[in-house]
């Protein structure tokens, strides 16, 4: 069982977050958190302070080293979407989809 750290409602679409997210699986916390900083992606600070969150949680709570971290799980599933009309030639309206994340990141020890 590891700890667990949930960033909900986060307003990045479920597609981008899967990208950077898809990165970090399965490594090292330390090396993942070296790939988030030097990757270009606005959602990589968000990503960022989540591990840390979890770090801490681990740290905090289970008095584990965190040295022997590493992300087991790390998952992002669609949340609500906040939905808004743009108006459109003619009269018309179209629908702007602003879609939301719920990202959950599980640690454990190597």
């Amino acid at each position: 069982m590891g700890v667990t750290a949930k960033a909900r409602f986060v307003r990045v679409s479920p597609r981008k977050a899967r990208l950077l997210v898809d990165l970090v699986r399965g490594k090292k916390v330390e090396e993942a958190l070296n790939i988030l900083a030097f990757t270009k992606k606005a959602f990589a600070k968000t990503l960022t302070k989540l591990i840390n969150s979890a770090v801490a949680n681990a740290q905090q709570n289970n008095k584990m080293d965190v040295d022997t971290l590493m992300v087991k799980l790390i998952s992002v599933d669609g949340g609500p979407t906040l939905k808004r009309h743009i108006p459109r030639a003619m009269g018309r309206a179209t629908m702007i989809r602003k879609r939301t994340s719920h990202i959950t990141v599980v640690l454990d020890q190597k």
